[in-house]
């Protein structure tokens, strides 16, 4: 196993990752005839991504990150970079050849960032490989993807679920420690500080967890509590106040 993968097999209990696996399940299991796209959604920060990994390690499925400058034809050349084919040299035959592939693999395919398909206008060609292949496609993007969706009924219509990426929990938090901080206990009070300065971002939480690691290996000490702490900041979602100017 290598160490990537390790990594993200040790994420299987964020109720996240937990919450994207049990919506790929319910989508390969659907009944004959219910529509096999889903959405996975919520803010940044909150781990889609992490989740995104996990599950197309667990499932064994094809996975793209789609970028802001992304075309048609770049989506369609980085899903067939997935599936280790030559592109067709048009974006129809693109299509054919991916979604032929999809019906003969029956593999999932997980589509992170998807906002922007749907902000360049190309979000079509997902459902023109849906539409040849029937196999299952989980959309994941950013908070607004379901609403932005609307404006495509061709697509909004063929969901199966909506399921939102929930704000980082207590036990996601000790789950987290054990990885990032594993060496040093903290106080109850101490974490509920860590879990509402992080904004119960998934990412901010592991930023300040590495900030205590820190803290407590400096300092050679086991334990962290408030009064340790003191007032250290964290890692928040707010820029830094700008710096006066030096005289």
């Amino acid at each position: 196993m290598t160490e990537t993968t390790g990594l993200y097999n040790s994420v299987a209990p964020l109720r996240n990752v937990t919450a994207l696996v049990t919506l790929i399940h319910r989508v390969n299991g659907r009944t004959l005839g219910l529509p096999g796209m889903a959405t996975f959604y919520g803010y940044s920060g909150f781990g889609k991504t992490t989740a995104a990994v996990y599950a197309a390690n667990k499932f064994n499925a094809l996975q793209v990150q789609v970028k802001e400058s992304w075309t048609g034809k770049k989506l369609c050349h980085a899903i067939l970079g997935e599936m280790s084919l030559t592109p067709a040299k048009t974006i129809a035959d693109m299509v054919d050849q991916i979604a032929q592939e999809l019906m003969f693999s029956e593999k999932v395919l997980l589509v992170d960032d998807a906002q922007y398909l749907v902000k360049r206008s190309i979000i079509g060609i997902l459902r023109d490989i849906y539409e040849s292949s029937g196999n299952t496609i989980i959309l994941i993007g950013e908070e607004n993807l379901p609403q932005d969706l609307q404006r495509w009924e061709n697509i909004h219509g063929r969901m199966l679920d909506w399921v939102p990426a929930l704000p980082a929990c207590m036990a996601d938090l000790d789950h987290l420690a054990g990885m990032y901080c594993p060496k040093v206990t903290l106080d109850p009070d101490f974490k509920d500080h860590i879990l509402k300065a992080s904004q119960h971002s998934i990412r901010r939480v592991c930023v300040n967890l590495g900030k205590v690691a820190e803290f407590a290996r400096t300092r050679g000490v086991e334990q962290v509590d408030i009064s340790n702490w003191g007032d250290r900041e964290f890692f928040a979602c707010a820029a830094p106040k700008p710096r006066r100017e030096l005289a």
